[in-house]
């Protein structure tokens, strides 16, 4: 969901104070290197990949993609989706200024954690602030981790013509204040590392884009949009994932 106004003057102080006291961190003895060679990958693939773009642009569609091609290849990776970590870790925040900050604040700490462990971590979120995006990228740079950053520029019109949700709808009609790219504004990334748009009802749409993710990932590299349906083949299981997603929405 997209609901919700702008972010406080002074973002940046949640991601930096520490509230408790009596504390220190303790550093563990399991080097990076030594947990991908435990893991048998060989090399350290930790790292966040992090989709942004409107409500209904196609992150999730994509990310699940992304995912399930990585571990039928035996390349652990994990999503976490926006609802869905509403439904859990972040059941307790609203669209607020405040609870949004903090969404995407304990988002980014815990993808920090997934990507440390060796794991790409794979997180579906509007974040439509510039300056919330460019928090989580820093807190996995000062951590020596990889973070890239993916716009889903599906533009609102499409966008609108899907709402699976209905929430654009309500959004018109008044019902929902504050809602992303009606309301409230996207900032839209200046630099991003890959820029998307999917047609989710076209397969080998999708499959480029999965093809740009993966490369990227894992190699540091995106491939050419107009080569990566060629590059990769979904399997037919994958196939039919993202054809019942499409049809749902």
């Amino acid at each position: 969901m997209a609901s919700g106004s702008r972010v406080s003057k002074d973002p940046a102080r949640k991601w930096t104070d520490i509230k408790a006291t009596n504390i220190r961190y303790e550093t563990g003895t399991v080097s990076r290197a030594k947990r991908a060679k435990v893991l048998g990958a060989g090399q350290f693939r930790g790292c966040t990949v992090w989709f942004t773009g409107l409500s209904g642009a196609g992150k999730t569609t994509i990310s699940f993609a992304v995912e399930e091609y990585l571990v039928m290849k035996g390349i652990a990776a994990y999503s976490l989706d926006g609802d869905n970590l509403r439904h859990g870790l972040n059941k307790n925040l609203g669209f607020t200024a405040e609870d949004r900050e903090e969404n995407i604040r304990r988002v980014s700490e815990t993808a920090k954690l997934f990507a440390d462990g060796g794991i790409i971590c794979l997180t579906s979120f509007i974040s439509p602030y510039c300056k919330q995006r460019e928090q989580a990228r820093k807190l996995h740079e000062e951590a020596g981790l990889k973070f890239i950053e993916v716009h889903v520029a599906t533009p609102i019109e499409v966008c609108e013509q899907r709402d699976v949700k209905g929430l654009y709808e309500k959004a018109r009609a008044g019902i929902i204040k504050g809602f992303t790219g009606i309301d409230d504004p996207y900032e839209a990334p200046v630099n991003p590392d890959i820029t998307l748009c999917a047609d989710r009802n076209n397969i080998d749409s999708i499959g480029n884009c999965v093809q740009q993710v993966v490369t990227s990932s894992l190699y540091g590299r995106p491939v050419p949009p107009a080569a990566g349906h060629r590059a990769i083949r979904l399997c037919g299981h994958c196939q039919g994932t993202l054809c019942a997603r499409a049809q749902a929405g």
